[in-house]
């Protein structure tokens, strides 16, 4: 990828490497004999569907925009899973819908007769939580005491109520296929009985297959013998996986300032707009030519967001060199979440949305002006 060629500030997801996690993944589920869907959450760019579609075969939406997007750009009906369903909305979702997860068995009870009158067959499933996650941030863990997402094992009858046909847990966060395993073994201890009257199993997102390290051959192998164990169909949803490492944030210096000898360099981007999860997780994104500071660091500088939110900077980096404006930082693995995420608080202008194609081209897919800014108003 030229770094030269590219506007600032944009977001570019390089092709290549999207087909690289893509083949990863499918790789898995061929051997796995399991279906991997996109989850939207983690990557809704739907530019870039015409090549996920040669892998995936399905998606999953948490509201009804995002499943008519499934429809419309995936061109598949989709997995559903949302907290609560609306009166108003549930129809016109029934229509984008194969599979709707109920998040309580009084929604269950609510909208399952509705979904009788379809006109094509829905699959209807229950979101279990087992109680167990080794996710560190509460903020990201479904399992976290007093959770508001699944129904624990105290909770259900004896018998599954008729109509539902699946079982959903979502409890991971790019975690690795040991996790998983220990899942599984909550799961089977609190909800075992009933995997044996159900079509299907969900295990949800969290399953980072494309980070380096990851034992896939492990992931497969407790794969097919959940699936053998229990004559179920097994469907993964890995948000953070499909994009990860395939993308950037281009942006530009445009001052630098200094306070009390904190010298900080204002992008034409913003953190807390347009990389929302560095301050909420938090992490740090890495970025190129840049290093962590030690002891013999010179050239040290807070990174400074566009917009008037006093928070919004990442502390120091070491650039190895005085930063100039109109100087170049690339903020790497930037598209899996953080697209989706944004926001045009205090009226910042969205970063462009770009492919860097196979053939070394860039596509500019989309840029934003105010007409985007005033039309989320009113």
């Amino acid at each position: 990828m030229d770094y030269s060629k590219i506007p600032s500030p944009a977001f570019v997801l390089d092709e290549k490497l999207l087909r690289k996690n893509l083949e990863l993944i499918n790789d898995v589920q061929q051997k796995a004999g399991i279906e991997v869907i996109l989850a939207f959450k983690g990557f809704a760019m739907w530019s870039a569907f015409p090549l996920v579609r040669k892998y995936l075969s399905g998606a999953t939406a948490s509201s009804l925009n995002e499943a008519r997007l499934c429809f419309e750009e995936m061109k598949t009906r989709a997995h559903v899973y949302s907290p609560v369903y609306f009166e108003n909305e549930f129809s016109e979702l029934m229509n984008y819908t194969s599979h709707i997860v109920f998040n309580s068995f009084s929604q269950f009870k609510r909208f399952y007769p509705e979904t009788k009158n379809a006109r094509h067959k829905i699959s209807c499933g229950i979101r279990v939580n087992p109680e167990f996650s080794d996710v560190g941030t509460d903020l990201y863990n479904p399992s976290a005491p007093g959770s508001r997402l699944g129904v624990g094992s105290n909770e259900f009858p004896d018998e599954l109520p008729e109509g539902i046909e699946g079982i959903h847990f979502h409890v991971l966060c790019e975690s690795n296929s040991y996790s998983l395993g220990e899942v599984l073994k909550n799961l089977e201890n609190r909800f075992g009985k009933y995997l044996h009257q159900v079509k299907w199993v969900n295990m949800g997102g969290g399953h980072l297959m494309t980070k380096a390290g990851y034992d896939h051959e492990h992931l497969i192998r407790i794969l097919k013998e959940f699936k053998s164990k229990y004559n179920v169909h097994v469907i993964l949803e890995p948000g953070s996986a499909i994009a990860w490492e395939t993308g950037v944030l281009v942006s530009t210096v445009q001052d630098v300032v200094e306070h009390k000898g904190i010298k900080t360099a204002i992008l034409d981007v913003s953190f807390t707009a347009h990389m929302p999860d560095t301050l909420e997780m938090p992490y740090r994104p890495k970025i190129v030519g840049a290093k962590e500071p030690d002891g013999n660091s010179k050239f040290l500088y807070r990174l400074g967001g566009v917009s008037c939110l006093a928070g919004d900077f990442m502390d120091f980096y070491d650039f190895g060199h005085e930063l100039q404006i109109g100087e170049q930082i690339v903020f790497l693995d930037m598209i899996h979440y953080t697209m989706v995420k944004t926001t045009m608080f205090n009226g910042v202008n969205h970063p462009a949305i770009a492919i860097w194609k196979e053939n070394d081209e860039l596509q500019i897919v989309r840029q934003f002006g105010y007409e985007d800014f005033k039309g989320r108003l009113s």
